[in-house]
């Protein structure tokens, strides 16, 4: 028998029988978060079932596939497709080393689409094998709440069949959204277009967050001509402001058309193609247009509201510090709560859920010092506070570090693209608070830096570590005097 919840009394008084249920944990949702919460759970001697739709490579909302969206319609096959990107301006950057290019290189998308589905049905298979290894019983079908203890499984062919458990984990997800623009029928979203029959040779996306500015890097870099219209003065909102106009110059510098505070007004299908209006007045044609603006928590065909969970103004699923909702017996966890919708993020929730609720060990998901990235073409990375975060929450004088520099390997290709990196310090402590970098192997590089971060580094102990030579990476040691001295928004109190 499972181990029981520690947490808010909930442990039976020795010698009280408890209810009989199917399973101790029934889990809606095998994307990385469920799949984690649910080996680990059965691994403190929890039964565990999970229940996912069937995968399909071209996604829609029904669409599902055990692995979720970062394996089966998100970050790898993001991913795969902007290492096949990066490629085309690395060979013209060869010609500078002396590789010599007489004949027209080709570019076979139709190839890449099948290596990217071959590997996405190679981690299906392999998350389908660490739920069975771990005794996880799986379900394929749709998974519904009937009530605070019973879970719905409708199978592929509409059976349904319900469940008892003594808990449940929403792991769902999130849907991509489309704006209702007329004509919106005619665009995409990620979903399609990581799966395209035909590369687009003209393309426009609509969005400035991470996967508009990543689609315009791959797009792009296979050589199609891309416009990016997006509402703000600059691309990826809520990032460093000096990194998001990094960004933005390097996207202008590799050819993207920047369409800053525009948004779509109408999408038309013509003869030549899809006529895209802005707001401006612009007139833009398209093979394909892509709404990246935003998504949101899948939460509309759980039947949440019958069994009284609650959701807030984005339908996301309401809990508290320990992922559990308003109704005792049901949790969840990753980006149907809209916390922070990364996977690693959801990975940790799902290993803190079974912590507390089989471990023995109440556990909250601790959300500082979450490193991320960008894979846009070059890369941003950021870990810690944005230095608008940090004038904005530090009591006090921020430090502001920064270097601009071409990376060596342009020196000889000639690419005239800068790297950025910065870090924020408090000035009276010397603690790092903050750090982000734009330029080739941001994110491997930042990785490191978040270890640091996470254990209290000081600028004197960066400035005292040896640096490795010649690297991008050295920089971040190296940065020794200060570019400006920013001073917190906050009023300076004595405690």
């Amino acid at each position: 028998m499972a181990r029981k919840m520690l947490i808010d009394g909930e442990l039976d008084k020795s010698g009280q029988e408890e209810q009989h249920y199917d399973f101790d944990l029934f889990v809606i949702g095998a994307g990385s978060g469920g799949v984690r919460a649910g080996r680990f759970s059965a691994q403190y001697g929890a039964k565990v079932a999970i229940c996912e739709l069937p995968f399909h490579p071209i996604s829609s909302e029904l669409n599902g596939g055990v692995g979720g969206t970062c394996v089966i319609r998100g970050c790898v096959p993001k991913k795969i497709l902007v290492y096949g990107a990066a490629y085309g301006p690395e060979l013209e950057d060869a010609r500078n080393y002396g590789w010599e290019l007489n004949e027209r290189v080709n570019f076979n998308w139709k190839k890449l689409l099948h290596k990217k589905t071959e590997e996405i049905v190679r981690l299906n298979g392999i998350y389908k094998r660490l739920l069975s290894n771990a005794g996880v019983k799986f379900f394929e079908g749709e998974g519904r709440v009937i009530g605070p203890n019973e879970v719905e499984v409708i199978q592929l062919d509409g059976t349904k069949i319900s469940y008892s458990t003594k808990h449940i984990l929403i792991a769902t997800g999130s849907r991509a959204h489309r704006p209702g623009i007329p004509g919106q029928e005619l665009a995409i979203t990620s979903d399609e277009a990581l799966s395209l029959e035909e590369l687009p040779k003209r393309a426009v996306i609509l969005g400035g967050g991470y996967i508009a500015v990543e689609f315009a890097s791959i797009w792009r870099g296979m050589g199609a001509t891309v416009d990016l219209c997006f509402r703000k003065e600059l691309p990826l909102r809520g990032f460093d402001d000096e990194m998001r106009a990094a960004v933005a110059r390097n996207l202008e510098g590799r050819g993207i058309t920047m369409h800053p505070c525009t948004t779509l007004t109408k999408i038309e299908k013509t003869e030549d193609g899809i006529k895209v209006h802005t707001d401006h007045g612009e007139v833009i044609l398209a093979d394909v247009v892509l709404f990246a603006t935003g998504r949101l928590p899948n939460t509309k065909r759980l039947n949440l509201g019958a069994v009284g969970v609650e959701l807030d103004k984005m339908q996301a699923v309401k809990v508290d510090e320990y992922s559990r909702t308003n109704v005792p017996s049901i949790w969840a966890i990753g980006d149907v709560t809209n916390r922070m919708n990364l996977t690693p993020v959801a990975l940790m929730e799902g290993t803190c859920f079974a912590k507390t609720v089989f471990g023995g060990k109440p556990t909250k998901p601790d959300y500082s010092h979450i490193p991320c990235a960008v894979f846009c073409i070059p890369p941003l990375s950021v870990v810690g506070l944005s230095e608008e975060q940090a004038i904005e929450q530090v009591n006090g004088e921020v430090s502001v570090y920064t270097s601009t520099f071409n990376p060596m390997k342009n020196t000889i290709s000639g690419r005239q693209e800068k790297s950025v990196m910065k870090l924020l310090v408090e000035a009276e402590t010397d603690k790092v608070l903050g750090a982000s970098m734009c330029g080739p192997d941001a994110p491997e590089i930042m990785q490191g830096i978040a270890i640091a971060l996470k254990c209290g580094a000081t600028k004197e102990q960066f400035d005292s570590t040896v640096g490795i030579h010649p690297s991008a990476a050295e920089e971040f040691v190296t940065m020794r005097s200060e570019t400006r001295r920013v001073s917190s928004n906050k009023p300076k109190t004595n405690l």
